[in-house]
């Protein structure tokens, strides 16, 4: 064979190249489109199909609906649960926190795993991990407490993983990991072999702390801890007062993270240090609260950190993972970190720095009343994009629903304390806009990448937070008959029956969920004269008996917010070892997350209450904005539609689609992303509280969503729909 000459030798090479680099940077299968909690690792909720389309997007159908009929006692789930799929199986989890996987072209129910073994459950929950090398593919999720690992196959739990499939999140935190419990709501995030957690925890006093931890994804070992309340020598330290890091709490990320592959990045989101409107305890500027946090992810190494507000006093948690967007300022691209807020701003920085990309001034705010108090003087105001929700608010804002209404909402206006945005809560009261759930919320922001549009659902909500100091005969832990009980539970019981309640059957029955399987009487004689292997313990116990029951069935006897509050606080503090605050002396919101109403339970401000907004982050300017959702019997103009809250977030496709769902009125609804005009909508059977998911399955493309619960089906839906097959 005659040997090549040059120039047709540096042909082939070229060719060659050209084919190795399209397989290195070709776009994942289409059966991956949507195998990542919102999407992919980026958290952009965007898909790259197009088979539903602006033309065709009316035709949609329901494909498929699939019922986790799991729920216990009846009991109507809430189901938030954001589906992947992977190779035509579609992973879900229930309101029970019962993992399901089904086939995603059919619905079919492939296999299931319940961790509670039949038992209550339940709690929010967005989503699972998927995580593979090779042959090797496994599903990771958590329910309550333990975090598991699943054979994606079979559902099987992995042996070789934790203690037998399971690793327990509340060791390795501050306090004592048999009473404390920690439980994610949002799905941990895959780096190589690292599966990196956030968690939810109390936002009272005695919280836990919110580190960030990552664990081996094949072993369940702990790889890395960030403190995301600083210790000794950790960047922020000086930020809090001396050993704060050993009291306070929170500083937790609850709604998810993202991470930049090719830079070795994860991005948090974090939200506010406990307690979350009374900081006495934390004079400072409280990093890394309120934070966006950029780690090394094969370390979890500080790299850098913007903070959206400084000493917390209004529960501003970060509600959402950061979406990471290239954007395109002065011809240059620049691959940066958008991050959606409860307060309607929205912050751009640049990826590897995390400075802003649009300008940010700190601007003066009101002082704090509350003895002991010191509020941050400054926050910070991005001046581009504007905000995307209500920040301020006056009398002409008041609705009118009734002449009594509105002189109701007027004399209670004139009541507060309003000294516009980030007004310290007071004992008087104090108008809060946006509220907790105004800006955005968990559903986050999804983000084009065809356009550099980013789409977001707005909630326009003020609520009153109302202050009150706990006193000393309050705050007694002899006050709850359940508090009590759960102190002699773990003294007489535990021993056998476990702290958890869980047992050791065959030889110590589980206890957990035992009013659905025993009348209180039975119980009671069961505690009072003993049975089997159990001693009478009536005469040890005596009146207290009832306590014991008291814990066992669950009755709190929670007549108000402030008595469940000080009773969560009595339960975080049991947990805590090291210096902790005396709540005798601190004060607690008695309204927290409560809505302005009027007196007939109308909102106080006038609508509309929720947009879809789409922000060019090229140029910082708004492209549209959509009143979104309807209330029609607080409709007081019948060609002007109310809008609604809504938390669910919405996506967006390369067919010109973005869809979203979650607001009152229990429609689902596909806008043309160009223009915001509505193209399609269909009434679901119950509110869709959750973000979408769109996938390619079996050559067609399927868009689904979780639903709520319904007295038919209480555990709620999951309804995938697609266009009609040609016949």
């Amino acid at each position: 064979m005659a040997p090549l000459n040059r120039r047709s030798a540096s042909g082939s090479i070229k060719v060659v190249m050209l084919i190795l680099l399209a397989s290195c940077t070709r776009p994942a299968s289409k059966d991956r489109v949507w195998s990542v909690y919102k999407a992919d690792p980026q958290s952009s909720s965007y898909a790259d199909l197009n088979s539903i389309n602006k033309q065709n997007v009316k035709n949609l159908e329901v494909a498929w609906t699939f019922h986790p009929d799991d729920a216990r006692n009846n009991r109507i789930g809430n189901s938030e649960c954001n589906p992947i799929v992977v190779d035509g199986t579609m992973y879900v989890t229930s309101a029970r926190h019962r993992l399901y996987a089904v086939n995603a072209n059919s619905g079919e129910l492939l296999w299931s795993h319940d961790a509670f073994e039949g038992g209550e459950g339940g709690g929010i929950y967005r989503g699972v991990t998927y995580w593979e090398d090779g042959d090797e593919k496994r599903i990771l999720y958590t329910a309550g407490d333990q975090l598991y690992a699943l054979e994606a196959a079979t559902g099987k739990l992995i042996s070789t993983f934790g203690a037998r499939g399971k690793v327990n999140l509340n060791v390795g935190l501050r306090g004592d990991s048999s009473i404390i419990s920690v439980k994610p709501t949002s799905p941990g995030i895959i780096y190589k072999d690292l599966i990196i957690m956030g968690a939810e925890v109390s936002e009272l006093y005695g919280a836990e702390p919110g580190y960030i931890r990552a664990y081996d994804v094949r072993s369940g070992k702990l790889a890395w801890t960030f403190h995301t309340i600083p210790h000794p020598g950790e960047p922020g330290y000086d930020t809090w007062p001396k050993d704060a890091w050993k009291y306070v709490g929170g500083v937790n990320d609850w709604s998810g993270m993202s991470i930049d592959l090719d830079r070795g990045l994860v991005f948090l989101a974090l939200g506010s240090p406990s307690y979350d409107f009374y900081g006495a305890d934390r004079h400072g500027q409280n990093l890394f609260g309120n934070s966006i946090v950029a780690l090394d992810a094969a370390s979890g190494q500080y790299r850098w950190h913007f903070q959206t507000v400084h000493h917390d006093l209004w529960d501003y948690d970060l509600p959402a993972p950061p979406n990471l967007v290239t954007i395109e300022r002065d011809g240059k691209k620049i691959d940066a970190v958008a991050q959606t807020t409860k307060t309607g701003f929205l912050f751009v920085l640049e990826r590897e720095t995390g400075k802003p990309i649009f300008p940010v001034e700190e601007r003066p705010v009101p002082p704090s009343h509350i003895p002991g108090e010191k509020a941050w003087a400054t926050q910070p105001f991005p001046l581009q994009p504007l905000p995307y929700a209500r920040q301020n608010m006056t009398e002409e804002d008041l609705t009118n629903y009734s002449p009594a209404a509105h002189d109701s909402l007027v004399k209670r206006f004139r009541s507060l304390r309003y000294e516009g945005m980030f007004t310290p809560p007071d004992t008087k009261g104090t108008l809060m806009i946006p509220g907790t759930r105004g800006g955005s919320n968990w559903g986050g922001a999804a983000f084009d990448k065809e356009t550099g549009l980013l789409y977001i659902k707005s909630n326009d909500s003020p609520e009153i937070d109302v202050l009150q100091r706990v006193e000393k005969s309050e705050n007694d832990k002899a006050a709850s008959p359940y508090f009590r009980g759960k102190a002699i539970f773990n003294t007489y019981c535990a021993t056998c029956h476990g702290k958890d309640r869980r047992g050791d059957p065959p030889n110590y029955p589980s206890l957990v969920d035992l009013a659905s399987r025993m009348p209180a009487d039975v119980a009671r004689t069961i505690v009072e004269k003993g049975k089997s292997r159990m001693p009478a313990f009536g005469g040890i116990l005596n009146a207290r008996v009832e306590d014991v029951i008291a814990f066992l069935y669950e009755n709190k006897g929670r007549s108000s917010q402030k008595e469940a509050d000080i009773f969560e606080i009595h339960t975080n503090m049991e947990g805590q070892s090291g210096t902790v605050n005396d709540t005798a002396t601190v004060y607690l919101n008695i309204t927290p997350f409560s809505h302005f109403n009027d007196i007939d339970g109308h909102p106080a401000i006038k609508p509309p209450w929720g947009a879809l907004n789409a922000i060019n982050l090229n140029t910082g300017e708004y492209a549209w904005k959509k009143v979104i959702g309807n209330i029609p019997e607080w409709q007081q103009d019948s060609t002007t539609i109310t809008g609604a809250e809504g938390y669910g977030g919405p996506i967006v496709t390369s067919g010109g689609l973005v869809f979203i769902a979650g607001t009152r009125d229990k429609m689902f609804r596909a806008f043309d992303k160009d223009n915001g005009e509505l193209l399609w909508e269909t009434r679901l059977p119950a509110v869709g509280n959750a973000t979408p998911c769109t996938y390619w399955s079996g050559g067609r493309q399927f868009v689904a969503l979780s639903v709520t619960g319904t007295e038919d089906h209480p555990g709620g839906y999951v309804i995938s729909y697609a266009l009609p097959e040609a016949k």
